[in-house]
């Protein structure tokens, strides 16, 4: 097979080349930036529960819907995660897009005007069930947008792909969470901690502001470069071979992710301790409570911005098993060291220590699980990929819910066991995350996607699939684009450094 590349790809390049920067990087933002309404509505519905508890005491406490309206949009987006990953394959990356946050827009605004007939539990219930579709377009955003973001990154410089990818995805959902937190704090004392269901209507109608932003931004989005070439939008998709060649690296990636989520309730729980030595959580003021929220969300911050340019300095990879081994290590070290810790006298050194765990996690996992689903597989099947992927994480998160309940019950009546048992669990399971991805996941470089591209296609070659029909357009058939499918298909070799040379494609 010849290294030398097309006419096409350096066109392409040629062409990717000129253009302004901000222009090669507008795609990204607006593929990927979605994912802010994910941190956003998830942390600000625990600040909405806060102030329905307080509003409403023992009607909404005993109600069902507080048993679920936390956890439920977790479920919905599950489904999108599955239902967008197909659609984003099979019929548009853009139109999915849009999609899912027209979905976004229409349903966290009737969570914010959730009524039924002046009736409170009804009013409750109501508010789940549009939650439930709020999570819908928020697992939209997972493999529609990410796959997009990663495929429009090819057109950015060697070298700070990876970077840029991550800044906004990961580094979007983190920003979101501090907004999620900043936002009730500033609406409550801009009402002086009353009107309380101002509060929590206003809170929950702000997250409406960014994807309508969004939206008019991608209403200009045309598909990736790479889908137009690599598509199987109007082929038969050959899911026994798909499954023979990323069948275990599919299986690697869901399993480090759901190991991620299901970590993640336990690390969540430090919080708790470090706010109970700062402030009395029963009596309380809202903007207090609001306020600690968001300084602890900020722990995020440090991370996963810094961390951004180290997955392209060392690759992803590397960063994704170093920064979650050294969160196992500090994890450990806190459990250790909790009956100490926890006391009010020593709540700085917690808050720092806490801050530096929550912050390696960022640099691994948070940072680079979803870039790794969205590079380690060819274009025509990646948003089913990366979609069962990030559902399979999700599912981590329900199961970790479950799970360490009974966990935390096992340290009995020591309430410095209760808090121990989930961390040696929960960093012993980081452990087990940085053995899988050290070992088994490839590495990840400024080309990944074409490279895996041109694997994907040689090895469909080999067991007698048609590579005319990847990046067949409406109407077309193999007849009318035999002439063209080297058009389709780059001639490049996939350990070769060819790509630079034709724009990085």
């Amino acid at each position: 097979m010849s290294t030398q590349p097309t006419a096409v790809g350096l066109d392409h390049g040629a062409v990717a080349s000129e253009r302004p920067t901000w222009k090669r990087l507008m795609p990204v933002i607006a593929c990927g930036a979605g994912l802010f309404s994910d941190g956003y509505i998830n942390n600000v519905i625990g600040s909405v529960i806060t102030i329905l508890g307080i509003q409403y005491g023992k009607v909404w406490k005993n109600s069902d819907a507080a048993k679920v309206v936390g956890a439920i949009a977790f479920a919905g987006t599950v489904v999108g995660q599955l239902a967008f990953g197909y659609l984003s394959d099979k019929w548009s990356r853009t139109n999915s897009l849009i999609l899912s946050t027209v979905i976004l827009i229409i349903f966290t605004a009737l969570t914010a005007g959730s009524y039924y007939n002046g009736d409170t539990i009804g009013m409750f219930n109501i508010l789940a069930a549009w939650r439930f579709f709020v999570g819908i377009g928020i697992g939209g955003e997972y493999p529609a947008g990410s796959v997009s973001c990663a495929e429009s990154t090819g057109e950015l410089k060697s070298g700070t792909r990876n970077m840029w990818f991550i800044l906004f995805t990961n580094s979007m959902i983190d920003w979101g969470f501090v907004f999620g937190a900043f936002v009730p704090y500033v609406v409550a004392a801009a009402c002086q901690n009353e009107h309380l269901g101002t509060i929590w209507r206003t809170s929950l109608g702000i997250g409406v502001v960014f994807p309508i932003c969004l939206l008019v931004m991608r209403f200009f989005l045309e598909e990736p470069e790479e889908f137009q070439r690599q598509s199987m939008k109007y082929a038969k998709t050959p899911y026994k071979l798909v499954l023979r060649f990323y069948g275990f690296r599919l299986f690697i990636v869901s399993l480090v992710w759901f190991i991620y989520d299901f970590g993640a309730y336990a690390f969540s729980i430090y919080s708790a301790p470090i706010l109970s030595n700062i402030f009395d959580q029963d009596s309380a003021p809202l903007t207090t409570v609001f306020g600690w929220n968001t300084v602890i969300n900020l722990f995020y911050i440090p991370g996963t911005m810094l961390g951004a340019p180290l997955s392209d300095w060392i690759g992803p990879r590397y960063a994704l098993a170093g920064g979650v081994f050294a969160q196992a290590i500090v994890g450990f070290i806190m459990a250790a060291c909790y009956e100490r810790l926890a006391k009010p006298e020593m709540v700085g050194a917690f808050v720092v220590v806490y801050g530096i765990f929550q912050s390696l996690g960022e640099i691994g996992p948070g940072n680079n699980i979803g870039l790794l689903a969205a590079k380690t597989c060819a274009t025509g099947v990646r948003g089913q990929y990366y979609g069962i992927a990030a559902a399979i994480g999700k599912l981590g998160a329900f199961v970790g819910t479950y799970v360490f309940p009974y966990i935390i019950a096992a340290g009995g009546d020591s309430e410095v066991l209760k808090a121990q048992y989930p961390f040696w669990v929960s960093s012993s399971s980081c452990v087990l995350s940085a053995v899988l991805v050290f070992f088994f996941i490839p590495e990840i470089g400024q080309d990944t996607i074409a490279e895996e591209d041109a694997k994907f296609r040689a090895f469909l070659e080999e067991n007698g699939y048609d590579t005319r029909q990847l990046g067949l357009k409406k109407g077309e058939s193999l007849e009318s684009a035999s002439g063209g499918s080297v058009l389709n298909a780059p001639d490049v070799k996939a350990d070769s450094g060819d790509f630079e040379k034709s724009g990085g494609r």
